[in-house]
């Protein structure tokens, strides 16, 4: 279990490394936004999880309150050393459980503030969702450390040895603090997952494109099934299925640690791969102007955006052609905003011919035609240079 937890804790560690070197790369380390902060926040809560995991197989030999008969509890004297590591294990529990649930909320928390960066510049009722999305994370994370800290009262009946103190002050196998992180994990992981695919396939990306998408924003079903086996081995073992549900948790929380950091690091991985596999992930270069006031994920940030802003006003007004963008695999999410973006306009445009030297009604300047129809993509794309490096996601 060691080899295995510290293993596991280096791959979450090298991952979210590899995300903080993606962003800085894409938009520099003065741009980082909200879900970037939160991820080197929960990296802490991670190394902590993980310490504690280590402690309670190493020092505490696995041993809590829990696993106890009667006789048992009444035989242990308070001078043997066994009566010190089931003390000891047990507020190992309770520090487990909290610093557990302060991990998961940091990487919901971190991916809803990406959801809100890749929707900039849609409609409400594409944010709004993930609105709803902070209100269920936040409601759940508070309703889980509640059931932490009032589940036993008093406090210190936790690492109680005799008498016994019952299931609810057993934190290794309690059944209300059990029951409270599985509803809490299952409605955010199931709610968090829904809230991008029905945005994704509601774009016009290719159907290849759109279940690698799903596949990536999805992950987190995994960080499902891994809570759900936890709570399993307690609920049939709760003598010697405390033991399992710990090694399934360490597995949930790297997890969740990797599925969080893999929609920033999933471009800088094509990149490295692009040489090995240069004919499936090849990037066809096509040149596409973004409506007015819509912001994309390559754009960065509005901080970054405002500066770019500042910069074009200084140096004088920028070339009239339009923005050029590498769309490969790995734009998904941009060319994922910029269909729906498209739709809502295309019904007051269908009807409009563009008139040579003038604005259309819809603000989008471009120096070639531009046809929008409902069926189908068929703007006009040029081959062009990159003018200004974008952010994938």
């Amino acid at each position: 279990m060691t080899i295995e937890a510290w293993t596991l804790y280096g791959v979450g560690m090298v991952v979210t490394f590899l995300r903080m070197f993606a962003r800085a790369k894409a938009v520099g380390f003065r741009n980082f936004r909200a879900d970037d902060y939160l991820a080197f926040g929960a990296a802490i809560f991670y190394t902590i999880q993980s310490t504690l995991a280590y402690e309670v197989g190493n020092i505490a030999h696995g041993l809590a309150n829990n696993g106890m008969t009667d006789d048992e509890r009444t035989a242990l004297s308070t001078s043997d050393p066994e009566f010190t590591l089931r003390v000891i294990g047990s507020k190992i529990q309770v520090a487990g459980w909290t610093t557990y649930s302060a991990l998961l909320l940091l990487l919901k928390l971190s991916m809803l503030f990406f959801y809100l960066r890749l929707t900039e510049g849609l409609g409400r009722r594409y944010r709004m969702r993930i609105w709803i999305g902070f209100g269920l994370v936040i409601g759940t994370f508070m309703a889980s450390i509640l059931a932490v800290f009032l589940a036993c009262i008093p406090f210190d009946k936790y690492w109680q040895i005799s008498p016994d103190p019952g299931n609810s002050c057993q934190a290794a196998i309690s059944l209300p603090i059990i029951w409270t992180s599985f509803a809490a994990n299952v409605s955010t992981d199931i709610y968090l997952i829904l809230i991008p695919i029905p945005l994704l396939w509601e774009s016009t990306l290719r159907l290849i494109k759109k279940i690698a998408s799903t596949i990536v924003l999805g992950a987190g079903i995994f960080v499902l099934v891994c809570a759900t086996l936890k709570s399993i081995f307690v609920l049939v073992d709760p003598v010697n299925g405390a033991q399992l549900a710990g090694t399934w948790g360490t597995r949930e929380t790297f997890v969740a640690v990797v599925t969080t950091n893999l929609p920033m690091i999933f471009p800088l991985i094509r990149t490295w791969l692009k040489p090995l596999w240069p004919s499936m992930l090849r990037s066809s270069k096509k040149a596409y102007k973004t409506p007015s006031g819509f912001q994309t994920i390559g754009g960065g940030n509005g901080q970054y955006g405002n500066s770019q802003r500042s910069r074009d006003r200084r140096t004088g007004p920028s070339s009239a052609n339009p923005i050029t963008a590498n769309i490969s695999f790995t734009e998904s999410e941009e060319r994922i905003m910029n269909d729906v973006k498209m739709q809502d306009i295309k019904t007051s445009t269908s009807s409009v011919s563009p008139i040579p030297g003038s604005k259309p009604p819809n603000g989008i300047v471009v120096s070639n035609e531009i046809q929008v129809t409902i069926d189908d993509r068929t703007s006009q794309f040029v081959e062009q240079r990159p003018q200004h490096p974008r952010e994938a996601w």
